[in-house]
């Protein structure tokens, strides 16, 4: 299923009760979702917007963060210390879809959909070289766009990774207001690549099938290109799947599209419920 415009969601037909969790990419954090939480908030929705491990206002050196575990604790301490009875809409964002999918594998009765924003959809993480080349950015078309730290010593691989500033427009945000690739370029931080790239879930797969999962596509991305897209909704196929004209940052490029198909994608999944 593909649309371009969100249809209109009828009042009444999404539970404001609701609780969207909102979890960013690597190098980002909570801040990058101020358009979307107010646009919910605003509304009535409950939000949470988590900051992973060296993300956002959490303090520690991404350097030093070495595993998927230790950088996705946030999100799952979050998932575990949520009553038994609640259930959320796990919303992430490019490689915010590790995250979002590794909750999916631990906390299943949890999570009631799981949406993916240009995001990282494997359902075993970085397991083969077909993971790798669908999930992993490939920006070798503009040169040395990395700023890279290494927090193990430079003959081992780097533990971070940063977008260079006079590359973060062009390739993360071309199509977003300018105000806001101002404001994320104050605000990017390294992200933790190793810990990125160690990301594996080795459950047997029943769990996270259970979930129902959205994945909203991104017409324009230069990050994570719509072949890679396409490669990742083929492998693991979710149960709809969206597509927004906008870039790698829809949040910024076309926050009340993205909000509306969040809405139409919540308002779906109870409607499926009910059916069922």
């Amino acid at each position: 299923m593909i649309v371009t415009m969100p249809e209109r969601v009828e009042e009444g037909v999404v539970a404001l009760n609701q609780h969207f969790v909102l979890v960013h990419g690597i190098g980002g954090g909570s801040w990058c979702w101020y358009k979307i939480r107010c646009l919910m908030e605003n509304s009535g929705y409950k939000v949470s917007c988590i900051d992973l491990k060296s993300a956002g206002i959490d303090q520690s050196d991404a350097d030093s963060v070495l595993s998927f575990d230790d950088y996705n604790k946030p999100l799952m301490d979050f998932m575990s210390d949520l009553p038994e009875n609640e259930q959320v809409i796990l919303v992430g964002h490019s490689a915010g879809g590790l995250s979002i999918t590794q909750a999916c594998h631990k906390f299943a009765n949890k999570i009631r959909l799981a949406v993916y924003v240009a995001a990282t959809m494997l359902k075993f993480g970085f397991l083969t070289d077909q993971d790798h080349k669908d999930g992993v950015p490939d920006l070798s078309e503009y040169g040395d766009v990395y700023e890279l730290g290494f927090g193990l010593g430079h003959d081992k691989p780097p533990t971070s990774a940063l977008v260079k500033k006079e590359f973060q427009r062009k390739i993360i945000y071309p199509l977003s207001p300018h105000e806001d690739s101002t404001l994320a370029a104050m605000l990017l931080r390294p992200g933790p690549l190793l810990a990125l790239m160690s990301a594996q879930f080795r459950e047997d797969g029943d769990e996270v099938e259970k979930v129902r999962r959205v994945y909203i596509r991104t017409r324009h991305d230069k990050l994570v290109k719509p072949e890679q897209q396409e490669a990742m909704i083929k492998r693991w196929p979710p149960s709809t799947s969206y597509e927004l004209d906008s870039d790698h940052s829809p949040f910024f490029s076309t926050p009340f599209l993205l909000f509306g198909l969040l809405l139409k994608a919540a308002a779906l999944d109870v409607g499926l419920d009910a059916i069922n």
